[in-house]
């Protein structure tokens, strides 16, 4: 008897999960040089839930594209040559869920288009530095 698996069981593999807590804390880390770019390291802790508002968008564009798009899959925990295409393939949806959030009126800052373009390539940068790091440290 053959056994059936979710769309989402085939994508997601629990030997990613190092891969993932990374991923994460590289975007959180992406937005937290921006903040302190655009408003000074005093920020930080002036308006903490400024600053946590300001990767929100991108991190839910992260959660909702990355398992979707492979991210996680078996292959992403197998190998840097796989696992960079896969994140970078996954930042470049997640950077247009999280501009389409930033764009409603529910998160400050708006879209400006050199603004996308810095994400997704400073992003892109982030995560494949990140992953490849990671396979020359395990």
């Amino acid at each position: 008897m053959a056994t059936s698996t979710s769309f989402l069981e085939e994508r997601l593999d629990a030997g990613a999960l190092p891969i993932a807590v990374g991923d994460v804390l590289a975007i959180f880390l992406l937005v937290t040089v921006g903040v302190i770019q655009h408003n000074g390291v005093s920020y930080l802790s002036a308006d903490p839930v400024g600053w946590v508002l300001t990767a929100v968008p991108f991190l839910i564009g992260w959660l909702f594209t990355a398992p979707l798009l492979g991210a996680y899959s078996p292959g992403a925990a197998e190998s840097a040559k796989s696992a960079v295409p896969l994140g970078v393939r996954s930042w470049l949806a997640a950077t247009v869920v999280g501009m389409a959030i930033r764009w409603t009126p529910l998160f400050e800052g708006g879209v400006e288009l050199t603004f996308v373009a810095v994400m997704l390539v400073l992003g892109s940068v982030a995560l494949g530095v990140w992953r490849t790091l990671y396979f020359k440290l395990v």
